[in-house]
């Protein structure tokens, strides 16, 4: 029934905003040769993902759906089909967030509390967006400190969609967007039925950004390691051998 395999890229495809390995695009390219269209749906901006898969022949839904590449074979390169953007209450964010700070004992931070992206995506950085990288490692390891406080983070901005990002930070996409919220948008332009879907992807727990998408239905297939993704997608996706 898959006619589209979508993918998460850190974590599932490679290490944290590193370049592919020759294995993952082996694979790739297996797919692509057995027919299957391929599409990444990131957090990051199409050109950031794009450059992190060295321009691999690859369509991107990137600012989780904000944003639409496809690859064109002719130029060999990616081709920008939508950029939206969402207006952004800064004030009344960073109000929030400093109110959420005095309540936690968060209010020791390193450059801004908040970052502000272009499209409208906030990242809400609770050591500040110029934390030492030691610091935001240390901070919240195993999600748990976040993931506790990801029900309050959720109802305090009601107008996003949030996540737990990072290492020390949420991010918050303008609702309706999030990674399922995309993938059905994209399959409804394309005609696709849901179980026409798979999605691979690493960060299905609550709060990732990965949750939407199997709490929407689609077929999902888990990555608990990237390195094991390869022989996930052939044995899910190809006939023994290939």
């Amino acid at each position: 029934m898959t006619k589209l395999v979508a993918f998460d890229l850190d974590g599932t495809l490679t290490q944290h905003k590193s370049p592919m390995s020759p294995g993952i695009r082996t694979a790739l390219d297996a797919l692509r040769a057995h027919g299957y269209a391929l599409l990444m749906v990131g957090a990051g901006s199409c050109a950031r993902i794009a450059r992190q898969m060295e321009e691999y022949p690859i369509d991107i839904l990137g600012n989780y759906g904000m944003q639409y590449a496809e690859w064109d074979p002719a130029a060999r390169s990616h081709r920008a089909v939508f950029d939206e953007r969402r207006p952004c209450d800064r004030e009344g964010v960073l109000h929030r967030a400093n109110g959420f700070r005095a309540k936690h004992g968060l209010t020791d931070f390193a450059g801004e509390s908040v970052e502000f992206h272009d499209s409208g995506v906030v990242t809400f950085a609770l050591l500040g967006t110029k934390a030492a990288a030691a610091d935001k490692l240390a901070f919240d390891p195993d999600r748990t400190r976040r993931r506790a406080l990801y029900p309050e983070v959720c109802a305090l901005f009601p107008d996003f969609k949030v996540f737990v990002g990072g290492s020390s930070s949420f991010d918050m996409a303008p609702a309706p967007f999030d990674k399922a919220y995309a993938l059905s948008r994209l399959c409804g332009a394309r005609g696709l039925a849901k179980d026409e879907v798979l999605y691979v992807g690493d960060d299905y727990g609550p709060g990732g950004n990965d949750e939407s998408v199997l709490l929407a239905g689609f077929p999902f297939l888990r990555i608990d390691d990237f390195r094991a993704t390869p022989a996930a997608l052939r044995s899910r996706l190809l006939p023994a051998g290939a």
